[in-house]
């Protein structure tokens, strides 16, 4: 149940912020979603399968590469490393002034800079702290049961 509800939760979360709170998600923001996406899925098919425990033990690893992602995505954002990306656009097609103003509409958001924190810690490390946590559970239990 842990790898159903905490993924769900840390997506809601993020896309809460994403269209309530209109903070866009940088590259490394998405790839932190892919991660709970993939523990997620892996939790349904485990769940699916009467509780598989190799399928379950894949999404607490799921999660904890998410926890990876975005402890790397702390250390760009506190200016520890440099990020592996650059910003990244999708291709437009049109006109040169659908060109111009498809790009002018696009929010600018930067992997090392913190859009939002609260305690200090950004997003990416409340990320960190509850993938952590959740994987880590989830794999004890996994290993007790």
């Amino acid at each position: 149940m842990l790898l159903l509800l905490g993924p769900s939760a840390l997506l809601g979360g993020a896309l809460a912020f994403e269209y309530i709170g209109g903070l866009y998600p940088c590259e490394m923001c998405l790839w932190q979603r892919w991660a709970l996406v993939a523990a997620l899925a892996l939790a349904l098919l485990g769940w699916a399968l009467g509780h598989a425990r190799a399928v379950l033990a894949l999404s607490a690893l799921a999660v904890l590469v998410g926890a990876g992602i975005a402890g790397f995505h702390v250390g760009v954002e506190q200016q520890w490393w440099k990020g592996i990306t650059e910003c990244a656009a999708t291709p437009i097609g049109g006109s040169t002034a659908d060109i111009l103003g498809a790009v002018l509409a696009a929010p600018i958001v930067r992997c090392d800079a913190i859009a939002w924190s609260l305690f200090g810690i950004s997003m990416a490390g409340w990320n960190l702290v509850f993938s952590s946590l959740i994987g880590a559970v989830a794999l004890w239990k996994l290993k007790a049961a």
